[in-house]
C-alpha cells in the first residue's frame, strides 16, 4: 500500500482550553457524520405500574423503523419514576429519573416497573406497536401500564446507523449503557433539547416529524458526550483516546487528512511524544494501533463513498489515500468481507 503524498501538514496546537481535545478535525462528530447517524422513530411513553415491554433484537424490528439502516440503536431518557432494564446474559439496571439508558448492540432487551413482572408488550406485541408508530397510525406520546399509582415516562428514540466495516464509537459501547445524570442537575443542554422535542410533538406543522428526528439525534449524540465524561482515567477505549491529550490529538490528526501518508515517525512529532509513547497509549487505549487504525478508517471512508453514489473504484482508492487500487481492493476486502465493486453495487446493504 502506497498512500498518496499530500502536502506537509502545518502542526496542529493543542487546546490551550485544558480539555485535552486538539483543535482541528472532531474525531467524533466525522466519526457519526461518516457513518449515517440517522433518527428513525421518537415517542414518548407514559406508563402507569404494572407496566413493561420486551423488544426482540434490532434485526427483527430494524427494518420495520429504517428498512435501509445497517444497525439500529434504541435509548431511553427517563423524565420520571424508576424501572429496570434487561437483556439476556446482564444483570437488570435499575433506573430513575434523569437516567439515560441505551442498547447499542441491537440486543433483545426488556424494560419492566419490577424484575419478574409479565411484560404488557412481548415481542410480537411490540412489533406491532413499532409497526404503526412507524407508519405514523399512533400519537407521540403512548400511554400503556395497569392503571396503579406509580407513574413512569420515558422518551424512546430508535437511529440508524453504519455498523460495518469499521464503526470505533459503536465498538467502544458496552452493551447495556447506563449514563446517571448529576442529582439536581436542571436545565442544562439535554433537557433543552427534550423540551424543544416534547413542545415541537404538541404541535401538529408540517415539517415536525423531520425536526423531531434531528432533535433525537442531537440527543443521542449529547448521550454519547455525557457518557464520554464519566469514563474513569484507567478505561479503555476510543472514547477514552478521545480524552488522551496525546491519543486524542492523534485521532485528530488522522480524521483531518486520512489520505495523508502518515508513519508514526510523523503523528508522533505532530503529537509531540515518541513513537513508542504514542504507539503504547494509542494501542492501550483504541484497541488498535494507530496505522491499523488509520486503514480501517479509510475502508470506513471507502465504504461510505461507494454506497453514496456509482463512484469508481479507483477514484475512490486514491480519495482516501491509496496510490494503487489493487492495493485498496485487497485491504477492502479484506476488512469489509467483500471487494469494492460488490460493495458500491449492493447499495447500503443492511448488516442487522
Amino acid at each position: 500500500m502506497q498512500p498518496k503524498r499530500s502536502p506537509p501538514l502545518v502542526a496542529i496546537a493543542p487546546d490551550c482550553g485544558g480539555s485535552g481535545q486538539p483543535v482541528g478535525k472532531d474525531p467524533l462528530s466525522e466519526v457519526l457524520r461518516t457513518v449515517k447517524l440517522t433518527g428513525a422513530l421518537f415517542f414518548l411513553v407514559d406508563a402507569t405500574s404494572p407496566w413493561g415491554v420486551e423488544v426482540p433484537h434490532a434485526g427483527v424490528f430494524g427494518p420495520i423503523i429504517l428498512p435501509r439502516a445497517q444497525h439500529v440503536i434504541s435509548y431511553h431518557i427517563v423524565l420520571q419514576g424508576a424501572g429496570y432494564a434487561s437483556l439476556p446474559g446482564v444483570s437488570p439496571a435499575r433506573f430513575a429519573a434523569g437516567d439515560i439508558i441505551v442498547f447499542p448492540h441491537g440486543d433483545p432487551y426488556a424494560m419492566v416497573s419490577r424484575p419478574g413482572s409479565p411484560p404488557e408488550f412481548d415481542t410480537v406485541a411490540s412489533l406491532e406497536f413499532l409497526r404503526e408508530m412507524a407508519a405514523g397510525r399512533l400519537p407521540f406520546v403512548v400511554k400503556e401500564g395497569g392503571g396503579g399509582p406509580e407513574r413512569a415516562q420515558f422518551v424512546c428514540g430508535f437511529l440508524g446507523c453504519d455498523a460495518r466495516p469499521f464503526n470505533p464509537l459503536l465498538e467502544t459501547l458496552p452493551r447495556l449503557l447506563h449514563v446517571k445524570r448529576p442529582v439536581g442537575e436542571q436545565n442544562d443542554l439535554l433537557d433543552r433539547l427534550i423540551d424543544l422535542t416534547l413542545v415541537e410533538a404538541q404541535i401538529t406543522r408540517a415539517g415536525g416529524e423531520c425536526i423531531r428526528l434531528r432533535l433525537s439525534e442531537l440527543i443521542f449524540v449529547e448521550v454519547a458526550r455525557r457518557y464520554l465524561a464519566t469514563l474513569g482515567v484507567n478505561q479503555t477505549s476510543w472514547l477514552s483516546g478521545l480524552r488522551d491529550p496525546a491519543v486524542g490529538h492523534a485521532l485528530s490528526l488522522l480524521h483531518e487528512r486520512p489520505a495523508y501518508a502518515w508513519t508514526l515517525k510523523e503523528l508522533a512529532r505532530q503529537t509531540g511524544v515518541s513513537r513508542s509513547v504514542l504507539a503504547d497509549r494509542f494501542m492501550h487505549l483504541v484497541g488498535y494501533p494507530p496505522m491499523r487504525y488509520l486503514t480501517r478508517w479509510r475502508i470506513q471512508l471507502a465504504a461510505r463513498l461507494l454506497s453514496d453514489g456509482a463512484s469508481k473504484v479507483a477514484a475512490v482508492s486514491q480519495e482516501v489515500g491509496y496510490a494503487s487500487e489493487a492495493a485498496f481492493s485487497r485491504t477492502f476486502k479484506r476488512i469489509a468481507g467483500v471487494p469494492p465493486a460488490v460493495w458500491r453495487d449492493q447499495g447500503l446493504t443492511p448488516d442487522l
